[in-house]
């Protein structure tokens, strides 16, 4: 059978109970994507890079497909957590990376004067994979 579009486990993460997206409801937008490891997000300082949560996921899809992760809609204002890129987008070809497996993390600014605790299993975005039409 071929894949069409989904997630796997990546490389390294194979032992650590790491649950495939899914979504919640019969409508929902996206999936739920949970971290994969406890992770601190710092308070916001000038000269600050993002923290990388990982998830332990890799995603594979159709050659004019890509992968967009959104943030939470509730983490701003909950968590004071923004995402450094707005939107990420995963490239079909990222899936199997030789440097990383493919391996998506998401980039966090935390914009609240106290860190922020991310825990193992906790939804931390929504992704979807919509079909993009492209001209090659």
């Amino acid at each position: 059978m071929e894949k069409v579009r989904g997630f796997e486990v990546a490389k390294g993460f194979e032992n650590e109970q790491i649950n495939l997206p899914i979504r919640k409801t019969k409508y929902s937008a996206g999936y739920d994507i949970e971290a994969a490891e406890d992770t601190v997000i710092p308070s916001f300082k000038k000269g600050t890079n993002p923290t990388l949560v990982k998830t332990g996921l890799k995603a594979y899809m159709q050659d004019d497909e890509m992968l967009l992760l959104y943030n939470r809609s509730s983490n701003p204002k909950k968590k004071g957590l923004i995402l450094a890129n707005s939107v990420g987008v995963v490239d079909k070809d990222y899936y199997g990376n030789q440097d990383n497996d493919g391996h998506i993390m998401f980039a966090f600014y935390n914009i609240k004067e106290e860190d922020v605790t991310i825990k193992k299993g906790e939804a931390i975005r929504t992704s979807n994979i919509p079909k993009i039409f492209c001209n090659r």
